[in-house]
């Protein structure tokens, strides 16, 4: 398969999942003051209201968002942002960061132009790092410190059997189920983590911290641990035994295995699910398909966030993720990341042509 006959084959399985989604949309959100430079709405009800601020972190004029993928907090509070950004732009930082008032502080990762995707802050006895997986061209993962020096950066695991000959070496922008195009982490208490490769082979690999490739599970198929398109997964330890959470977003579901990925059971009900993480008894789930669904301790849903669910689903050809002047307030286009930091507040981001980040902000 050509490169362009890939990406129409991919979009064309977005558009179809689309349709496949489309479930009610929300009432509309309670605007609470309006003022000629912003809008506050509040979304979701009861105990999980939130204020919405979009474009909450703001960039210097010589940056530019270029579709925004993944968010992270670290352990002081700071936002990190990873973008796809665009391969011409060699030049141009991919991740950025922001204090806790969304304040500019620094930005680095021009390594990962026109393939950022995956990003996640772990805690290595005293010290963070980040984690970092680009798809596309680049097919690669890299564990970073926080101000950007890279520790370690691998290819793909040829010992794992899974992939075409080269596919360690070539950097070329080939879709396809013997392919590397990692997509997210989630991360083990003894040390390791795990990988999926969410947009090539659909398998779960196994590392240690060093980026050594130890074992895989899963791959393509029609669910109970078999994916299609395994996009982002997290270690679920809400209710004390930790469970590997992954969002197999073709199938609208969340698949529960063991960390060694045995097959338990399915969460059904959602619209291109993204990404997850936990605060607590809670759980978030951004949703491609217009949304930000929160669930409690045993999976129920809370609440949904910024909902635009039927107006987003009828866009078959995605002009309103190309156009800002049609996105509105206090509703969502397409959410492909979240997560929550230590105060509840939940950071969102968006799968859109210019870049969007939100906070919403926890109302007491």
């Amino acid at each position: 398969m050509t490169v362009l006959a890939a990406q129409r084959t991919t979009r064309r399985r977005f558009l179809r999942s689309l349709a496949l989604a489309g479930v009610a949309t929300a009432h509309a959100p309670l605007v609470l003051t309006a003022s000629r430079t912003r809008v506050r709405r509040v979304v979701g009800s009861g105990a999980y209201q939130y204020e919405i601020e979009h474009d909450w972190p703001q960039l210097p004029d010589r940056f530019t968002w270029q579709t925004t993928h993944n968010v992270a907090i670290d352990g002081d509070g700071l936002l990190y942002v990873i973008h796809e950004g665009r391969a011409q732009l060699k030049d141009h930082p991919s991740i950025f960061v922001f204090d806790p008032d969304g304040k500019y502080v620094r930005s680095f990762g021009s390594q990962f132009q026109g393939g950022g995707h995956g990003l996640e802050v772990r805690r290595e006895g005293s010290d963070e790092f980040l984690y970092i997986a680009a798809y596309q061209h680049l097919k690669t993962i890299a564990k970073l410190d926080l101000r950007g020096n890279v520790v370690w950066q691998k290819y793909a695991p040829m010992e794992s059997g899974v992939y075409a000959p080269g596919e360690d070496t070539k950097r070329r922008r080939i879709w396809g189920r013997d392919r590397f195009l990692p997509t997210n982490f989630a991360f083990l208490d003894d040390g390791d983590f795990l990988l999926a490769d969410g947009y090539g082979s659909y398998y779960i690999h196994r590392y240690d911290r060093d980026g050594n490739w130890k074992s895989c599970f899963g791959g393509p198929g029609e669910g109970k641990g078999r994916f299609q398109l395994p996009h982002g997964l997290w270690v679920d330890r809400r209710n004390g035994k930790p469970r590997l959470a992954v969002c197999d977003r073709v199938h609208h579901t969340v698949q529960y295995l063991t960390i060694d990925g045995q097959y338990q059971e399915t969460l059904t009900g959602f619209g291109l699910p993204a990404n997850l993480d936990t605060l607590g008894d809670l759980m978030v789930v951004p949703e491609l398909v217009a949304r930000v669904t929160l669930l409690d301790k045993n999976n129920q849903v809370v609440a949904r966030l910024g909902s635009d669910v039927a107006r987003i689903s009828a866009d078959k050809k995605h002009v309103i993720r190309q156009k800002k002047e049609l996105w509105q307030d206090g509703r969502f286009i397409h959410p492909h990341d979240a997560c929550f930091d230590r105060d509840g507040n939940i950071f969102v981001a968006e799968w859109v042509a210019s870049g969007r980040v939100s906070r919403l902000r926890k109302v007491d």
